[in-house]
């Protein structure tokens, strides 16, 4: 058996999706087009954003940040992924392997961050509505843009610093990217502390960002139950749904494929890479779509942007 030591100039190999290297070329079809929605979703958002003074609110600051997290996460993915489909260019480098898994983890804890600080940003627009700007202010909202930043380097960076301890005695990795996982199970050394941490870190991504969002729409269904009028409930539950909506699309593909990963015995190893790969690009595609649809700013700053055009 092969042992490379950690301090070597150690090179790993993506294999892509294992037992469908021949669709490999029809697979980077749908691929490069998610890619080409994100690209042009999410920097059409940036670019109303920060052009338009209107819309330098604290929930369109948020959604902007948000769109920032999509743009890290899929451009640290889907330019090597399509290399690998495209050129069959599997080689990585450890550093450049840590340095991606870093961004796509990074980006995914800081996502989950900001889509916590909506929450209460839409606890407040409701339930205290006169005190809303005084409580969002700009200032206040880029500190929770940092705080956001902040736990997303905090909790990932440990991950490739514990890597970086051990010897690995496998390089293929069948993986599209540089899972924690998938590259802790190339070690040949113990690697109980790495389970640990990347357990640690779900748990607490995943269920305490769960359960403060919960408690803001506790609260905010709360309100809206003692609301009197009918029109103002549903102008009450319009607010959240775009955030809402978002909320799924983060949460329900990244548990489904959590839960398959570790209880679906019978499912084969091609579907857990592709739904790995799934719950990471689909809300950095839907999100900007969902603001899009649901949100009348944006469309009308669309449509004036579209009527500057040639006639």
């Amino acid at each position: 058996m092969l042992i490379f030591n950690h301090s070597s100039f150690l090179t790993f190999t993506l294999m892509g999706i294992p037992g469908l290297e021949s669709q490999h070329l029809w697979l980077s079809l749908p691929f490069f087009s998610m890619f080409l929605v994100i690209l042009i979703g999410n920097g059409a958002i940036l670019f109303l954003v920060a052009t338009e003074r209107t819309l330098h609110t604290p929930v369109y600051l948020l959604l902007a940040l948000l769109m920032v997290a999509d743009l890290i996460s899929t451009l640290a993915l889907l330019p090597k992924l399509l290399c690998i489909f495209w050129f069959n260019d599997r080689d990585i480098a450890s550093n450049a392997c840590f340095i991606q898994m870093f961004f796509i983890h990074g980006a995914s804890v800081v996502r989950s961050a900001i889509l916590v600080v909506m929450a209460f940003d839409r606890f407040v627009a409701v339930c205290k509505p006169l005190h809303y700007n005084t409580i969002l202010s700009h200032s206040f909202v880029g500190r929770l843009g940092l705080m956001a930043l902040a736990k997303g380097v905090i909790l990932i960076l440990p991950m490739p610093l514990l890597l970086q301890r051990l010897t690995f005695c496998h390089v293929v990795i069948p993986h599209t990217f540089c899972d924690h996982m998938a590259v802790v199970k190339m070690a040949c050394d113990h690697t109980r502390p790495n389970f640990i941490y990347g357990l640690f870190v779900i748990l607490l991504v995943v269920g305490l960002d769960l359960l403060l969002i919960g408690f803001s729409y506790g609260f905010i269904l709360q309100a809206v139950v003692r609301l009197n009028s009918q029109d103002a409930t549903c102008k009450a539950l319009n607010t959240c749904s775009a955030h809402l909506f978002v909320i799924l699309v983060t949460y329900v593909p990244a548990l489904f494929s959590s839960l398959t990963h570790r209880f679906g015995v019978n499912i084969p190893p091609q579907t857990h890479i592709l739904l790995a790969n799934l719950y990471l690009l689909l809300p950095s595609m839907l999100n900007p779509i969902i603001y899009g649809i649901k949100m009348k700013e944006i469309q009308d700053k669309v449509a004036k942007c579209l009527s500057r055009g040639p006639a």
